[in-house]
Formats: C-alpha cells, sequence, structure tokens
C-alpha cells in the first residue's frame, strides 16, 4: 500500500508546473510521515526542473526545503512524535556505512547520497523510481534524515535554512569565522544575504561585496558592516590582503581572480553558488600569499541540526516571499531575473485552491 498525495510536477523541460497525483511509501518501522506546511524554492530547482544539468527524469516534483508537522511515525522512531515542527532538506538517504556518512558528512557520502528529488529511490515502496521532492501535501522520510525545527522560529521563513542556510552556514563553521575576523560575502541573494545574517551573528567583521549599490542599504540591515562595490577599481585594490575568508555565492562562472586578492596570506575563498565552470582562475593569487580556493556542499545531518538550534537562538531566518502554490511558475521566472528578497516560499495550504 502507499500514501496517496497531491502535488505540482512538470513532465519535461519546457514544460510548466502542474497539478499531479503521486504515491509515498507507507511508513516503514524507522519512517516518519510528515504534512507539509511550507517549501521553498531553490534555484536548483529551477535548474533541474528545466533539465539544465541534463540528469533530470519526467514527471518531476521539486522542492528540497520542507518544513511541516510529523502526522505519524513508526514503531522504532525515537526522536519525534506526531505534531512535531520538523524538516527536510537536499537529502533523503546515504549508504549510511561510508567514511563520510559514518562521521555525519552524508552530503559526501562514498557512494552517493539520494537527494530529495530526481534521484534513483534506493529505498523503493512507490511505484516511482526516481525520488520526488517537497511540492506536495506529505512525504515519507527515513527518522535520521527528518530534522527539528525550533519552535521560535517562523516555519515559512525556516524552511529556506533547509537549502540555503545550511549552504551558507558550513564553510563558515568549518572554516572556523568567528570574532576577530574579516568576512567578504560575495554577491547578495538567496544564500548572500544568510551568509551576512550567519557571519555577522559569529561575530565576525562582516562586508558585502557586490556590483550593485543599490544593495548596500539592505546589506547593513542584514548585518554588513561595510559594502565593498567590486566594480569599483580604486575600492577593491584599497581593499587587496585584507580579508581572513570570502564567501563566494555567485551563482554562475566568473573570474575568481579579483576576488582572490582580496585574501590575506593562508586567507580561504569558498565557493558555494556555482554548480558550473570558473571562467578563470589563475594561480599567481593563490601562489605568492599561499591562499586557498575552495567548495563546499550544503551540510551534514548533525551539522544542519547544529545551524538550526543556531537559528533558534539567534532568532535567524530567511527573509522572504510567501506565495500559492498556483504562482510557482511566476516564481520561477521572477527567480531567474533575480526579483525577488531573498526567497520565494510556497503556503501547501493553497495546494488545492
Amino acid at each position: 500500500m502507499t500514501l496517496q498525495t497531491q502535488g505540482y510536477a512538470t513532465h519535461s523541460a519546457s514544460g510548466r508546473l502542474a497539478p499531479f497525483g503521486l504515491e509515498r511509501r507507507d511508513p516503514r518501522p524507522e519512517d516518519v510521515v510528515i504534512d507539509i506546511l511550507y517549501c521553498g524554492i531553490c534555484h536548483s530547482d529551477i535548474h533541474s526542473a528545466r533539465n539544465e544539468w541534463g540528469w533530470t527524469h519526467y514527471p518531476f516534483v521539486p522542492g528540497h526545503e520542507i518544513v511541516g508537522r510529523v502526522a505519524a511515525v513508526g514503531g522504532k522512531v525515537a526522536r519525534f512524535r506526531p505534531g512535531d515542527l520538523v524538516g527536510v532538506g537536499c537529502l533523503v538517504d546515504s549508504c549510511r556505512r561510508c567514511p563520510s556518512c559514518e562521521a555525519g558528512l552524508e552530503q559526501y557520502c562514498d557512494n552517493g547520497f539520494t537527494g530529495t528529488y530526481g534521484n534513483e529511490d534506493r529505498i523503493g515502496g512507490t511505484p516511482h523510481r526516481f525520488t520526488l521532492g517537497g511540492y506536495s501535501d506529505k512525504i515519507t522520510v527515513d527518522e535520521r534524515f527528518v530534522l527539528r525545527i525550533p519552535d521560535n522560529l517562523d516555519p515559512a521563513a525556516a524552511a529556506p535554512l533547509l537549502c540555503a542556510g545550511i549552504t551558507t552556514y558550513s564553510p563558515l563553521r568549518h572554516w572556523g569565522v568567528g570574532p576577530g575576523q574579516k568576512v567578504g560575502v560575495i554577491g547578495l541573494g538567496g544564500l548572500g544575504h544568510m551568509g551576512v545574517k550567519f557571519a555577522h551573528a559569529m561575530g565576525a567583521r562582516t562586508v558585502m561585496i557586490t556590483t550593485s549599490p543599490q544593495k548596500g542599504e539592505d546589506a547593513r540591515r542584514l548585518g554588513a558592516d561595510e559594502v565593498l562595490l567590486s566594480k569599483d577599481a580604486g575600492a577593491m585594490d584599497a581593499a587587496r590582503n585584507g580579508f581572513d575568508f570570502l564567501l563566494n555565492t555567485i551563482p554562475v562562472g566568473h573570474d575568481v581572480d579579483p576576488y582572490m586578492e582580496l585574501l590575506k596570506r593562508d586567507g580561504t575563498m569558498v565557493v558555494v553558488g556555482s554548480v558550473e565552470p570558473l571562467t578563470r582562475v589563475n594561480g599567481i593569487p593563490l601562489i605568492f600569499r599561499r591562499r586557498s580556493l575552495a567548495g563546499s556542499l550544503i551540510g551534514g545531518l548533525p551539522e544542519t541540526q547544529e545551524m538550526l538550534d543556531f537559528c533558534g537562538r539567534h532568532g535567524i531566518v530567511c527573509d522572504i516571499e510567501k506565495i500559492a502554490m498556483k504562482d510557482v511558475n511566476e516564481a520561477y521566472d521572477r527567480t531567474v531575473r533575480g526579483d525577488v528578497k531573498y526567497r520565494f516560499v510556497i503556503d501547501m495550504a493553497t495546494l488545492g485552491t
């Protein structure tokens, strides 16, 4: 038997998202069934729905920034009970036995994690070969991949923490960002606005690095101490060798050399936004100041829970625009145009309207 579920799917790279009936597996002893309240729209949803990365299988249900209430639990579930406010991020399974999984770094699973959407479902229990995401009214997930949402957070604004939040928190935490450091966040969008909030809350002197003078006021509202315009050659030259850490959230391929010059000796720039080739990386800025260029992918389950608890203590959520399910296609187009501050979140109570 399976759980009948309503959602939104697209059936081709050029198709629009539209109502779609799907099935979720009946809960196994270790499963949690979640009634979805909200699901954020990540730019990865759009890339995937439109097959811009070349791996999408149709019909395709996006959504990996999920917040909801526990509806039912299997007999072996110990951490959750019906009514709990919970979340599901980008992962719903992994091999659980490799060194990465054993270290709580399931996102780097040596045998390949199972994404919340678009990956082969190794657990099964439904007629769907590939996982289907959170643009739906319910989901069944193994307890290990379910997260607790602090009760003091707005559940709608907490939804994008499951991707945009952990994507920026993880590198800041891994590279030890904190008081006494100068940190630059490159790009003010869905990722960048969270990077500013986290770096500020961690006690670092936080600088928003942007091409747009108009974004300066918003950056300061979010917690930036300074704004550096990357198109201002004089300002960029004056800022050289001044940063301990750079979080690069630019979502497209670009020349990283001007930003590398901003780092102190032994400084690090971490790329989290450009899931495509960088257009230029010169060895000189790295070699002559022993700088590092690195990348980071979301976070494992323990770190994601740590991030959510950090947000609960500091009152951090995403800046969002809440939409009805029927407006999702327009929201996709607006996201591509950069016309959102800073994340759309779908209210699943509107799914049937």
